[in-house]
């Protein structure tokens, strides 16, 4: 009777704590379908209450996956396994490199006063250094003394390499001393955008968070600027992981007026070269960042093909878009620049080894020019400096056909691809609630986007991809027509249309608006046709004459 009692009790507690942990499943599981039903409405879907049953332990699943995923350590070097190429299978491309004849100015004169260097083109220093009227060593002096003297002001400097900066200057007067001259760039000062890596020195990002990064790898970008005989003096402000001039030193300032920040994320060598403080700077750009600072600070800017130069050693942000590229003062001088760090580096899977031919004597009447006429009509801020562009190209004997770029693609829509690769890079600065340390915190900054990027589907971000596949189908067919286009800079959509296809593209500067504030013009050609781009750009710029115009303030 006893057993028979205590057996009763034991059935009565199992059933209440089967009831028990039934209703906790039961209602844990209403949460999942609650929570599964809020996510539907956030992406746009509508599922059944059995469908949404079905998918509750594949959830779970994706969610132990996910913590896996966390938990795995990934560096700066850790690449995707998806490598994007945007040039269609069979594309036709010349593959013989013929000599360049650079046609660079002869008898250069050296002013009274070596300051006055300070705003020379790279083409006329090269010119100086190679007949030894100035040797690197006295123009470097001369730069980091300006770096020095102005950064205070303009908040473009990251870190001072003042003594690698004379060693190498002094290692590039020795050598033409002894008839080793290595071309243009021998003995020219420049500086970086600190993204790029130098081995031994900061590589900060711009975030604080890693203001102490020290790189055991120096990029080959920089490398090949060494191989040059280029003297870097500088590592460069950039806007915290590279979104605008905003980073954890201050906001970089736009030379032409210093209350103003000198747009970004290019921000520092945009602004230095701008203010004489170098002679040519490296940029990058993912979407407007060599575009955005060029226009403001009113230097030359060019943003080469994906894939023709090295990213290796370089923070990602994302790598199916990130370009690295020239800042300098004119357009020849980009010419020099790119011919030096173009090519491949035995890392980076998505580079191309193609020519760069060159040829400055080329006549515009021999290339095809389009302008996007639609964008030139609209009502917008540069569109008188922009109409006497075109003006001023057909009297240099260009003939302009009108083209219209592919708007009906919904281009806007694909941003999310930028989202979603630089919210996956710097998964670990959400992950670790780090990203409340980053400067900017509002809703466009970068703080904010990580944390919604977590929310985009893989699925969207695919089909964003394929939806880019179209568009570069539609750039084909342009270019098919065209060799050059010219387009306001921030006509329609063409900035990020262009960044997602990886065509290059070249802002010169073309007046000032009514503030006295820099304008720019964009021109853009087909894939790895930065020759054709430059000339255009070149020959437009010397007719036009704003690259002698410098900001008064910084004058010496």
């Amino acid at each position: 009777m006893k057993s028979s009692k205590s057996l009763l009790i034991s059935l009565i507690f199992l059933l209440i704590v089967s009831i028990g942990a039934n209703y906790y499943f039961y209602k844990s599981k209403g949460d999942i379908h609650t929570h599964i039903a809020n996510a539907e409405k956030l992406l746009g879907m509508e599922f059944t209450p059995a469908q949404r049953d079905s998918m509750i332990d594949g959830l779970m699943s994706y969610k132990e996956s996910y913590k896996k995923i966390h938990d795995f350590k990934l560096e700066n070097s850790d690449l995707t396994a998806l490598i994007f190429s945007p040039v269609p299978v069979g594309y036709s491309f010349n593959h013989k490199q013929s000599k360049i004849d650079w046609n660079l100015p002869k008898a250069v004169t050296i002013p009274d006063d070596i300051k006055k260097l300070c705003f020379y083109s790279v083409a006329d220093l090269s010119e100086l250094i190679k007949t030894k009227k100035v040797t690197s060593l006295a123009l470097t002096k001369m730069y980091i003394e300006r770096l020095k003297k102005y950064d205070p002001e303009l908040h473009c400097v990251i870190t001072l390499l003042e003594d690698r900066a004379l060693k190498q200057a002094q290692k590039a007067d020795e050598e033409i001393v002894k008839g080793i001259y290595r071309g243009p760039l021998h003995g020219i000062p420049y500086g970086v955008k600190d993204l790029l890596a130098l081995k031994g020195f900061p590589f900060t990002w711009g975030s604080k968070i890693y203001k102490d990064q020290i790189p055991e790898f120096t990029s080959p970008v920089i490398q090949k600027l060494d191989e040059a005989g280029a003297v870097l003096v500088a590592k460069l402000s950039l806007g915290e992981f590279a979104m605008d001039d905003a980073w954890f030193g201050g906001l970089t300032r736009n030379p032409w007026n210093t209350a103003k920040g000198s747009s970004g994320s290019s921000a520092g060598s945009a602004s230095a070269t701008s203010a004489g403080l170098v002679a040519f700077s490296i940029g990058s750009e993912t979407w407007g960042s060599i575009v955005s600072p060029s226009t403001v600070c009113g230097v030359t800017g060019l943003r080469p093909s994906f894939g023709r130069v090295s990213r290796t050693g370089a923070m990602s942000l994302c790598w199916t878009m990130d370009k690295i590229g020239p800042i300098c003062r004119t357009a020849e001088d980009c010419a020099l620049v790119f011919d030096a760090i173009k090519g491949t580096d035995g890392f980076d899977k998505t580079l191309v080894d193609l020519p760069f031919n060159y040829n400055p004597t080329k006549e515009l009447k021999n290339l095809r020019i389009g302008y996007v006429a639609d964008y030139f009509k609209d009502k917008y801020d540069f569109k008188e400096n922009d109409s006497i562009t075109l003006e001023t190209l057909r009297k240099m004997g260009a003939t302009l056909i009108p083209i219209k770029l592919p708007e009906q693609i919904p281009t806007m829509a694909m941003s999310i691809i930028v989202e979603a690769e630089s919210a996956a890079f710097f998964s670990d600065i959400t992950l670790s609630k780090r990203d409340t340390m980053l400067v900017r915190q509002e809703k466009i900054a970068w703080a904010n986007i990580f944390r919604q990027a977590r929310f985009i589907p893989a699925v969207e971000y695919i089909q964003a991809n394929r939806i880019r596949t179209k568009l570069i189908d539609e750039f084909i067919k342009i270019f098919k027509e065209v060799d050059v286009i010219v387009s306001p800079t921030w006509g329609g959509n063409q900035c990020l249309m262009t960044n997602l296809t990886g065509h290059p593209a070249l802002l010169i500067p073309n007046g000032f608006d009514k503030n006295g504030l820099p304008t720019s013009i964009t021109f853009i050609a087909d894939w790895f046709n930065e020759a054709d781009l430059l000339v255009v750009g070149s020959k437009y710029q010397k007719e036009a004459g704003f690259y002698l115009k410098h900001p008064e303030k910084f004058l010496p």
